[in-house]
């Protein structure tokens, strides 16, 4: 994050903003992550699978790296007020980027499996489902680099799209399942790549929800902009 103030001891904000470009770098690999499979997904890429699931290794390694290196800086420098909230609040993020380069990984290791099926329906639902996940997470790294709460509650806010796309890909994927046992195996994948997509958009509201802590000292509404229950759709009995 930047904008931050000045400190007495200047080591202390070196540090600081180590721990900043830190989270900035995990976050930008982790968007080229979901790119990754994004792509592998839309134009059948097995070389883009395959570095969105190599790109995994990377985010690992940084979240240790932060993880160690928020331990040494609460513990040495015994950090209070807003700089203690921005700390912790760098620690929950680097976690929900972890699972968002998971969720990415999967949705590619999926895809390689889906090229191996002539499917006979488009993926437009699923594209657009990836856009829309990958414009927020875009969106709420920039929101992360720049300290701007406005903008994550944007992201907040917009979490009720992603999850309205979820339930009509799962319903239009269900259906082609009843309408041919064929598209059984194949529309199992959609569905996980789906609900994983629907998993990063959550993430990227975690985020949100974190940066806008961050930054005011407040948390956002109880109210989220989601539901739960998406997954259930369509598998409640009728009245």
């Amino acid at each position: 994050m930047s904008n931050t103030p000045e400190h007495l001891v200047k080591s202390y904000s070196v540090e600081l903003n180590k721990l900043h470009a830190m989270i900035a770098e995990m976050g930008g690999i982790v968007e080229t992550q979901v790119a990754f499979a994004a792509d592998a997904i839309n134009f059948r890429d097995a070389d883009a699978a395959g570095r969105a699931i190599d790109e995994d290794r990377r985010v690992d390694a940084l979240e240790a790296e932060i993880e160690a290196f928020v331990v040494r800086l609460l513990a040495l420098r015994q950090p209070m007020a807003g700089d203690l909230r921005e700390i912790i609040s760098s620690l929950k993020m680097t976690g929900d980027l972890e699972r968002i380069g998971d969720y990415a990984a999967n949705v590619a290791k999926r895809s390689i499996v889906l090229n191996q099926f002539i499917l006979p329906f488009s993926l437009s639902g699923i594209a657009h489902m990836a856009r829309l996940v990958q414009e927020n997470l875009k969106m709420i790294i920039d929101a992360v680099g720049e300290r701007d709460a406005e903008q994550a509650m944007e992201v907040w806010k917009s979490d009720q799209i992603v999850d309205d796309l979820y339930n009509t890909v799962f319903r239009e994927l269900i259906t082609y399942m009843m309408e041919d046992p064929r598209n059984i195996t194949p529309c199992t994948h959609l569905l996980f790549i789906a609900k994983n997509l629907e998993r990063i958009g959550d993430h990227a509201t975690n985020i949100a929800e974190t940066v806008y802590y961050a930054v005011t000292g407040e948390v956002m509404p109880d109210e989220r902009p989601k539901g739960d229950s998406s997954a259930y759709a369509v598998v409640r009995p009728q009245a």
